[in-house]
C-alpha cells in the first residue's frame, strides 16, 4: 500500500537565517536608526520576540520578519500573533509562535474533504500528522492536489510518500 504523512514544519534552520537577516535589517535601517528594538529567537519554544518603543516599529518588524520568512521559502501562515504586552518603560514587548503539527479540528476537516472526494483511499489522524494510504500512487496524487487547493490556514507538507 502506498502512503504519505501531511504535515506542517518549520525548519528551524531557515527560521534562524530569517530572523537573523531580519536583525541586520532592523539595524541598518535608517528609520530604526537609535532605537532599542531587539529581536531574538527561541528555537526550543519556537517563539519570536520583539521588544520596541511603539506601535509603528512593532508593524514594521513584524512586516520585516514576514518577508524575510518568504524569502527563505517559509510560509508565514505558521505565525501566532499574541497580544501585545507593555514592558518596562514605554517599550513594546510581543511574542510570536510558531505553530507547527496540524491541530486536530484542521485535521478533521482533512479527513472529511478527502472522504468527500470519493477517492479509493483511507485518512488518519496520527498525533499531529494526517497519514493517507492508499493502492493506487494516482489517487494519492489526487489528494495531495485536493489538499492543495483547500484553506487550511496552515502551510502544509506532505512527506514519506511511500509506494
Amino acid at each position: 500500500m502506498a502512503s504519505f504523512d501531511i504535515v506542517n514544519k518549520v525548519d528551524a534552520q531557515l527560521l534562524d537565517n530569517a530572523i537573523n537577516i531580519a536583525r541586520k535589517e532592523i539595524i541598518n535601517r535608517f528609520d530604526f536608526h537609535g532605537s532599542k528594538s531587539e529581536l531574538t529567537l527561541d528555537k526550543k519554544a519556537m517563539l519570536i520576540h520583539i521588544l520596541t518603543e511603539n506601535d509603528m516599529r512593532m508593524e514594521s518588524i513584524i512586516d520585516i520578519i514576514r518577508q524575510r520568512m518568504i524569502k527563505q521559502h517559509l510560509n508565514p501562515l505558521c505565525l501566532d500573533f499574541g497580544k501585545e504586552q507593555f514592558a518596562s518603560g514605554m517599550m513594546i514587548k510581543k511574542d510570536i509562535k510558531i505553530k507547527e503539527g496540524v491541530d486536530k479540528d484542521v485535521a478533521r476537516k482533512i479527513i472529511k474533504d478527502i472522504k468527500d472526494s470519493k477517492l479509493k483511499v483511507q485518512a488518519q489522524m496520527m498525533e499531529d500528522q494526517v497519514r493517507v494510504t492508499a493502492k493506487k500512487i494516482d489517487d494519492l496524487q489526487a489528494v495531495i492536489s485536493l489538499v492543495r487547493q483547500g484553506k487550511y490556514d496552515l502551510p502544509l507538507q506532505f512527506l514519506n510518500m511511500k509506494s
